[in-house]
């Protein structure tokens, strides 16, 4: 059985607008991750996963680079969930977030935020309107966060 994989770019542009707010405090990169890809996350203190929603759930490279870390082994690392999708009720679209965030937490992450969608016009895009904004915004509130959850722990 073959499976045709669409990459229209609307997540990268998310995940650039969410790294680009980021870098304004400190060093921030977007990744791609690939299905070969290792659940090492060394030096990292702040992780932001986010994908497509595609058949209700994360991209199979995703889901594959999640599988491939134990339960439990990046305990205490903070994390946010994001996804792309079409702007309809979660039960008709799924949401890849809401189920990278559940991995997430499985993996030993703290989840700063709720999971969070930003919406496509269609299925090859583009963005709505705003969203990239969003994103940036959404970007703050992530840092506000974890600079809150730092502090406590600090203390």
């Amino acid at each position: 059985m073959q499976f045709q994989i669409h990459e229209y770019g609307n997540t990268e542009r998310i995940a650039q607008a969410i790294a680009d707010t980021l870098s304004q405090f400190g060093p921030a990169s977007a990744v791609r991750v690939a299905k070969e890809s290792s659940g090492s996350l060394e030096g990292i203190d702040l992780l932001l996963m986010g994908c497509p929603t595609q058949g209700w759930r994360p991209t199979l490279a995703i889901q594959s680079f999640l599988e491939q870390v134990p339960d439990g082994s990046w305990s205490g690392l903070a994390a946010a969930a994001f996804d792309t999708r079409f702007r309809s009720p979660r039960l008709l679209t799924g949401s890849a977030a809401r189920r990278i965030a559940q991995s997430l937490q499985q993996k030993g992450c703290s989840l700063l935020l709720p999971a969070e969608s930003f919406f496509v016009k269609g299925t090859p895009g583009p963005l709505l309107d705003g969203e990239l904004e969003r994103a940036a915004n959404w970007a703050r509130l992530v840092r506000e966060k974890y600079e809150s959850v730092s502090e406590k722990r600090h203390r």
